[in-house]
């Protein structure tokens, strides 16, 4: 058996929020492979899917950058220090970038080479550009977007493309794809190997619960079913009414679509 490292233990304790038993037994299990460990601990229903490990904490900001609601763009400035981040002289640059993005697109990003190595060493840190997006809107159509602001930067930044939706509503679809944080639009985008992956890892997590064999097909699908309501947006239940699902809100409305950068993920 091998043998577990105390660091090992603390890390996959942060990023699952299981006990220190449990993670360390089910490391030992996985030979110290921390993500067959994390797969274990789900499996075994101790931690939840919407847990990663494979998530590392960064430091910076996002800004945000309408044009109307024709065009948004949103840029993640990366750099080490939370004080760095919240500095005014390393906002107002991310500011400054997501701007010239919302008017020319993600290649603007390199004409801003030279200020953010000036800004390297003013700051003495490592800073970069990290995500870059941008969304335009057709005939008939609008962009909507939502930041939410801690600490004196953008930490959390949503823009929605949608089609035969008013302007209110595309605000409050922003404001709940920031709080809900979908990953897919709908479950037709959810590529089929992490269904897959979802659905062998649903049918081990019932089993191990004793659950008759004959109705593990049943009870996996609706656990899958769970399983698209976290992830997809259309399939999400309102925030401002729980009753809805995003989809049904809509109504004969569309998302095109929708992009989100947060902070740290």
């Amino acid at each position: 058996m091998v043998q577990v490292k105390a660091a090992d233990v603390q890390a996959l304790r942060k990023a699952t929020g299981a006990g220190m038993l449990d993670v360390k037994k089910a490391l030992e299990e996985a030979d110290g492979d921390p993500e067959r460990a994390a797969q274990i601990l789900r499996e075994r229903g101790i931690v939840s899917a919407a847990k990663r490990s494979d998530r590392e904490s960064s430091q910076g900001a996002v800004a945000l950058s309408m044009i109307g609601e024709r065009a948004g763009a949103m840029v993640e400035l990366k750099c080490e220090t939370d004080f760095v981040a919240k500095s005014q002289e390393f906002v107002n640059t991310a500011n400054e970038i997501a701007a010239a993005v919302a008017e020319g697109g993600p290649e603007a990003v390199d004409g801003f080479k030279a200020m953010l190595e000036s800004l390297q060493l003013s700051l003495k840190e490592n800073i970069s550009a990290g995500k870059v997006v941008r969304l335009e809107a057709g005939e008939g159509e609008l962009v909507s977007g939502y930041l939410h602001v801690q600490a004196d930067r953008g930490v959390n930044g949503v823009l929605v493309h949608v089609a035969g939706v008013g302007s209110d509503l595309a605000h409050e679809i922003a404001l709940h794809i920031a709080f809900s944080k979908p990953a897919y639009l709908a479950r037709e985008d959810v590529p089929a190997d992490v269904v897959e992956t979802e659905r062998q890892t649903l049918e081990t997590l019932t089993r191990n619960e004793g659950k008759p064999e004959a109705a593990l097909p049943k009870i996996v699908e609706g656990r899958l079913g769970g399983f698209f309501r976290s992830v997809c947006l259309l399939e999400q239940p309102f925030v401002k009414d729980e009753k809805q699902r995003v989809g049904e809100v809509l109504g004969s409305g569309k998302i095109v679509s929708f992009a989100q950068v947060v902070i740290g993920e």
